[in-house]
């Protein structure tokens, strides 16, 4: 598993599941949807530490090369439990410093999903400036929407795209 797609929406089979779901099928990666762990927010005192997040980031770190985030637009910014997951990545630079030392050999990006075709270029900063902070390799931001539950054809060669792309930087 070169690539693992973290799917962080508050409905498992939602539009962004649907671009998910193609992206796999077009690139092998692996999915992960963040709705079947049990990862609390980020505190100050770790009162969280032994919930899902370790072991998770730990199994995705061990097992692929490139963490791609997938996330609904909600409210111009990405979902609640994505928000959250993010944060946790904070538990690798403090209390778990190894996992985020080899994740600096790793790459990272973005796969959004929201209702139209335009979004507000801010919107991958968070993720493209914690990339930097983790010192992992920035591959880039894809966005995607549907039109009457189907793929526009755009989004299909964006997704094709992206798959080739994953494909040669993972193997």
């Amino acid at each position: 598993m070169a690539t693992t797609i973290i799917l962080g929406s508050s409905r498992s089979n939602g539009n962004t599941n649907t671009i998910v779901q193609a992206l796999v099928q077009k690139s092998g990666a692996s999915r992960i949807d963040l709705l079947d762990y049990n990862i609390g927010r980020y505190d100050y005192t770790n009162q969280n530490k032994d919930d899902d997040f370790i072991p998770l980031i730990a199994d995705i770190i061990d097992g692929s090369k490139t963490i791609l985030f997938a996330t609904p637009v909600y409210w111009y910014s990405m979902s609640g439990i994505m928000k959250d997951f993010v944060d946790r990545l904070t538990d690798c630079v403090t209390i778990r410093k190894d996992l985020g030392r080899r994740m600096q050999r790793m790459r990272m990006g973005l796969l959004s999903c929201g209702s139209e075709e335009a979004l507000l270029p801010s919107f991958e900063d968070p993720f493209r400036e914690t990339a930097g902070y983790l010192e992992m390799e920035w591959i880039g931001h894809v966005h995607t929407w549907l039109e009457e539950d189907k793929l526009p054809r755009s989004v299909d060669k964006q997704l094709t795209s992206l798959a080739i792309t994953l494909n040669t930087i993972t193997t």
